[in-house]
């Protein structure tokens, strides 16, 4: 699991640990959780990114991975940062990193087993959120916005949209992933947890917006539609990650508003196979390109 030890992430954590017989494998870049076995990975470098999914499988011997939660994900003011392979960071840590990840640790995954990706309700223009919604799905800009003849010049805006682009970026990842694996059995879910104040995910914003963050969910809930609570987005992501709580037939997207789950059609971009295809392709390009 990654995102496990802040947010929601560490709710879930929680419930998994007091599982009778879990085993928990957590990849963080600061402190240890306890009672789970924690691996570093910085997800802003491939090659630790690599080298985490190394010590992973020794970690397994000859065991499988019963479920795959890849949680972490981060937002900035601006889409000014890098990661350490030069991509911009949003899209590297957000899809990169879980994209190739989730390459390597593919064929542990058991038969019956569970594949979770953390999107956002944001990648969908329909939603009408605060942030703006992604214009394309494409690796090459996204990891390099200066190239993109129609980037946002406003810092706020183009941060928001690289954040909003890599969760559209979860899901067209879901959707390739689902032909893979469904010979064996193995559930694919991508869970956007709605507005979830309590998170750090809005610690580089603006200080009116971070003291939002901090506010009751209750009282957020007539600008931001329907908020999570921390419990009640940690509870879902526990049940959907560990297979708990199961797709209906033809659906991996899973949308959490005011604790209420549904499964409903992601966006229209978000449905395209095209899109979908280039940026599974695109995106193993990129990683070749950065020598992990």
């Amino acid at each position: 699991m990654t995102g496990a030890t802040a947010g929601f992430g560490r709710v879930a954590a929680g419930l998994l640990l007091a599982r009778p017989g879990t085993r928990l494998i957590v990849g963080a870049r600061g402190a240890a959780l306890p009672g789970a076995e924690t691996l570093p990975v910085d997800l802003a470098s491939l090659a630790r990114v690599r080298r985490f999914a190394g010590a992973v499988l020794a970690a397994l011997g000859e065991g499988a991975i019963d479920s795959l939660i890849l949680n972490a994900g981060l937002q900035f003011a601006d889409a000014a940062h890098h990661s350490a392979d030069g991509f911009e960071t949003t899209f590297a840590v957000n899809h990169l990193a879980h994209y190739q990840l989730l390459r390597l640790l593919l064929p542990r995954i058991a038969a019956g087993g569970t594949i979770l990706l953390t999107s956002s309700g944001t990648h969908d223009p329909a939603e009408n959120t605060i942030i703006p919604p992604p214009r394309h799905a494409t690796a090459e800009l996204l990891a390099y916005p200066d190239r993109d003849p129609n980037r946002d010049q406003k810092p706020g805006q183009a941060g928001g949209r690289a954040y909003s682009a890599s969760k559209l970026c979860n899901i067209l990842t879901a959707r390739a992933l689902l032909p893979l694996v469904a010979e064996r059995g193995v559930t694919v879910v991508a869970y956007d947890p709605g507005a979830t104040p309590g998170t750090g995910l809005v610690r580089s914003a603006s200080w009116p917006v971070r003291l939002a963050w901090r506010l009751p969910p209750w009282l957020l809930r007539p600008l931001l539609r329907e908020t999570s609570t921390l419990a009640e987005a940690g509870t879902a992501l526990a049940d959907l990650g560990t297979g708990a709580i199961r797709p209906p037939a033809g659906r991996l997207y899973a949308t959490l508003r005011g604790g209420r789950l549904t499964w409903p059609d992601p966006s229209v971009l978000a449905r395209d196979d095209a899109a979908m295809t280039a940026l599974w392709q695109d995106s193993e390009r990129l990683i070749e390109q950065a020598g992990a």
